[in-house]
């Protein structure tokens, strides 16, 4: 891709943008939500056609009208948001409109023959061409949109935020993918806002900002520091606001001693008034089940914990304790209703709604725009889970407990996220905080525990290292 130009009702998305993949390489390209990633790719899938700038596949110019141009052209995108049909098998999804026929009739024996032989390739074993596709696992209908990219002999493959719906040990199975793809030649482009990910999968990493293009960049050859300053315009070092001093720790607002349920055991913490207390632990290991239970959606069945243990829901948050989920589309929005209506969930429930205090919250949580009309839908990853925060702000809880605080966030809003979170400690909030980044454990957190098979391993100061963590978080695993 070379010089692309592109613009929507006259404001320029796109400017002056050249691009290459080599076959055999994963290619990342990251930016910050609106930088113009999604836009870039699909000009190449053929869903946008570029103002200015030339395409060329194997050095052919090509030009695309329409999707299906670029997918005969070889090349084929896997959105976040898959578009499988859920009621038809494998087999009909991977062949959906390009249907073997025999005699005028679907050769459906045939199309489940070359479904498999697909899913061999792809070694997968867990699931067959006759399967009802709404019955699988988000990472396992990503391995049929992949069967549907090598049907059609695709060689270059966009992947567009592919773990952001995964399960930790799911990311693991998507590498493999990747990785095989890769040693079959093909170019990958891979859109994502981690950074673990950026570097464990790619040769080379292209930042766009503002519909510009900053680097290209071989992966090998930058620190996660450097990349994170050319897609933020900021050091790292400024991306995690300062811990609170000792003097701004207050008093314990829960103290939980012996406490448990069926994945929990044993369990003794106390959460501290103007303190961010960190949760690591590898998946499986009870965090968010911990997350829940103090929340009272999973209650301790056991044990004590002061001033309340919830049972419900309900009687959590009248005791002044919030919950930010680790799914906010699935359990922490309503997401066909306006951001005003989202912002008030908790405290309409609860008796207490706040319409007034809508828009200084909205403008306090930096949403941008803060308009309380706008369905939450439409609203980026970062501006959803910012109008999460609102929610929970109108009702001022003592303790707020996040699972997973910025996941599917750009790297700006998370920056903004971990400004928020902390200005609510030094408010005098008492912070649970739940992450699979270590980094961002490490940077946010005034202490970390660590959770190991429903039971707490051990607490480290702050600043402690990711070896440190890894080692208490999987201890038996390194014994076994």
């Amino acid at each position: 891709m070379r010089e692309i130009d592109k613009s929507f009702l006259g404001v320029r998305v796109l400017s002056d943008i050249s691009l290459d993949a080599e076959a055999g390489e994963v290619h990342a390209l990251v930016g910050e939500n609106g930088a113009g990633k999604s836009t870039l790719m699909k000009i190449l899938a053929g869903v946008h056609t570029p103002e200015a700038g030339t395409i060329s596949i194997d050095g052919v110019p090509v030009t695309f009208g329409h999707p299906l141009d670029a997918q005969r052209a070889g090349v084929a995108i896997i959105y976040q948001e898959l578009t499988l049909l859920p009621e038809r098998s494998v087999a009909e999804n991977v062949f959906l409109g390009r249907e073997p026929t025999r005699r005028g009739m679907v050769d459906r024996s045939a199309m489940e023959r070359q479904t498999s032989k697909l899913l061999l390739e792809l070694g997968e074993s867990t699931f067959g061409p006759r399967d009802a596709v709404g019955r699988l696992s988000v990472a396992q209908q990503q391995v049929v949109e992949i069967c549907k990219a090598l049907s059609v002999d695709a060689r270059i493959i966009v992947m567009d935020e592919p773990t952001a719906s995964l399960a930790e040990h799911e990311v693991e199975l998507l590498y493999d993918l990747v990785r095989r793809l890769r040693e079959r030649g093909m170019a990958i482009l891979y859109i994502s806002h981690r950074m673990r990910e950026i570097f464990d999968l790619s040769q080379r990493v292209t930042v766009l900002k503002d519909g510009a293009l900053v680097a290209t960049r071989n992966t090998a050859d930058v620190t996660q520091s450097e990349l994170v300053s050319l897609m933020v315009g900021r050091e790292l070092s400024h991306y995690y606001p300062p811990r609170a001093a000792p003097e701004e720790k207050g008093e314990v607002v829960i103290s939980i001693r012996g406490a448990g349920n069926a994945t929990l055991h044993d369990i003794d913490l106390d959460l501290r008034a103007g303190e961010i207390t960190g949760l690591a632990g590898l998946q499986g290991s009870g965090r968010t089940e911990l997350a829940k239970a103090v929340f009272g959606a999973e209650p301790f069945t056991h044990g004590t914990m002061t001033p309340l243990r919830p049972r419900s829901v309900r009687q959590a948050i009248a005791a002044g304790i919030g919950l930010v989920t680790e799914d906010r589309k699935a359990e922490g929005l309503a997401l066909r209703q306006s951001v005003g209506d989202n912002a008030l969930l908790v405290s309409r429930a609860m008796g207490r709604g706040t319409a007034a205090r809508v828009r200084e919250l909205l403008s306090r949580v930096r949403l941008a725009p803060p308009d309380p009309e706008r369905e939450v839908r439409y609203l980026s990853g970062g501006n959803q889970q910012k109008v999460v925060l609102a929610k929970w702000m109108t009702v001022a809880p003592r303790v707020l407990v996040f699972d997973e605080p910025t996941r599917g966030v750009d790297v700006g809003a998370k920056a903004a996220i971990h400004e928020l979170i902390r200005e609510l400690a030094r408010e005098g909030m008492a912070v649970l905080m739940i992450s699979s980044e270590l980094p961002e454990l490490i940077g946010m957190s005034d202490r970390i525990l660590v959770l190991r098979e429903g039971r707490l391993a051990g607490e480290l100061p702050p600043g402690s290292s990711e070896e440190t963590i890894m080692h208490l978080a999987a201890a038996d695993e390194a014994a076994a």
